[in-house]
């Protein structure tokens, strides 16, 4: 049977692993899955005794609203206003969405079609390539870089394309390879934005998992951003809610009123027991994210050291829960999935291959910050004896 918009899909790379992992875990071996980017820690205590109690009323089990309860909007203005000092209408600038997914997919319906193109970095998080594509429009890959270098490598990209691309897509702290961005960088995107005529969508999925010191920013904070920029915030990262797909886009009022439109005849919204509870959790549990990021630091620190203990030397990231590790020369002959099926075979430690995120990830490796500090210990000691020609 032929299918439309799927037939076209590569295999899923990430699912290789998974494959390898299960079949390992079948013959007996302890597999330390640092592949999927699944947080291991629990939902505030609030959130899961304000979802009970509003479970249990009858009320609440009616059709929502698409666009979020009014509560709720308003809840994700005041953490906006609180968190990056950017004051937000809850009514025209704030929608809920059923996950940054969910969000980011059919907002990329309204803003594209068949013959649009938008820019995307290179690599990516696999939703911020296929996005575009569903929606039939075609991507212009950028280079992916730090500082002046992407907004050299995104005015090349521009000039090169044909048609002019409607939309730029970019997220940071960046997810695979964990590049994090200043306010000074928003504003240059925010200038190439307004000279281009084009709307910048920003998915900032860790706008709490900064590390060291380093506060990732909104590109909402830079002045004039509202005319052409949205962003999607979301708690599954920083309050621990990955199941419970709550998110958020906000900024510029008409894309939001767009989106909120095509969801009017799509969905309507999150279970509202959900959505009580993600208010109170914005409201009454702001510290949260805080302890999150403390976590994931502690564990950062024990892989990054203990990769350069075992003579695997990598840049350690200022944000997000992931670690990304260019293969080691002495097994860079392997592909990504080659080296990450390896690794899942000799050492029982799952990673992600690069290849799955896209062009310019082939090399490299994506650790997740989801095991605790025992269990990474323990990778780390399977992956000294898993990989001999590493010279420390």
């Amino acid at each position: 049977m032929e299918f439309r918009r799927i037939n076209h899909l590569p295999p899923y790379v990430l699912g290789v692993i998974n494959d390898l992992k299960t079949q390992a875990r079948r013959d007996g071996i302890d597999v330390i899955d640092f592949g999927f980017g699944n947080p291991d820690l629990p939902s505030p205590d609030i959130a899961v005794r304000k979802l009970t109690e509003a479970a249990a009323k009858e009320r609440n089990h009616r059709y929502s609203a698409s666009k979020g309860i009014p509560k709720l909007r308003l809840a994700a203005a005041e953490l906006y206003q609180r968190r990056f000092g950017v004051t937000l209408d809850p009514d025209t600038e704030v929608i809920s969405t059923i996950g940054a997914k969910e969000g980011f997919t059919h907002l990329m319906w309204v803003l594209l079609q068949p013959g649009d193109a938008a820019l995307v970095p290179a690599p990516s998080y696999p939703i911020h390539i296929w996005g575009p594509i569903f929606a039939g429009a075609a991507i212009r890959e950028v280079a992916l870089a730090e500082g002046s270098q992407f907004i050299t490598n995104l005015e090349r990209a521009w000039e090169y394309s044909w048609p002019k691309p409607r939309t730029l897509v970019i997220s940071f702290p960046h997810n695979p390879t964990t590049v994090c961005v200043d306010l000074d960088f928003f504003a240059k995107v925010v200038d190439f934005a307004r000279r281009r005529d084009l709307i910048v969508v920003h998915d900032n999925a860790y706008a709490e998992i900064g590390f060291d010191g380093y506060q990732p920013p909104s590109i909402l904070q830079v002045p004039g951003s509202m005319d052409h920029c949205v962003e999607l915030y979301s708690m599954t990262k920083s309050f621990s809610m990955a199941g419970w797909r709550v998110s958020f886009l906000v900024g510029n009022p008409e894309v939001v009123a767009a989106l909120a439109k095509l969801k009017s005849y799509l969905d309507y919204g999150t279970f509202q027991p959900i959505q009580i509870a993600a208010t109170v959790t914005l409201n009454e549990a702001s510290e949260h994210p805080k302890l999150v990021r403390d976590i994931y630091q502690k564990r950062r620190d024990v892989l990054c050291e203990g990769l350069d203990r075992i003579g695997w030397h990598i840049k350690r990231p200022r944000g997000t829960m992931f670690v990304w590790a260019p293969i080691p020369a002495p097994y860079a002959h392997m592909s990504s999935v080659e080296f990450s099926s390896y690794l899942v075979r000799q050492a029982g430690v799952a990673t992600s291959p690069g290849e799955g995120f896209g062009p310019g990830g082939e090399g490299n490796v994506r650790f997740a910050l989801i095991e605790n500090e025992q269990r990474t210990h323990q990778a780390l000691r399977n992956l000294k004896k898993a990989l001999p020609d590493l010279s420390c």
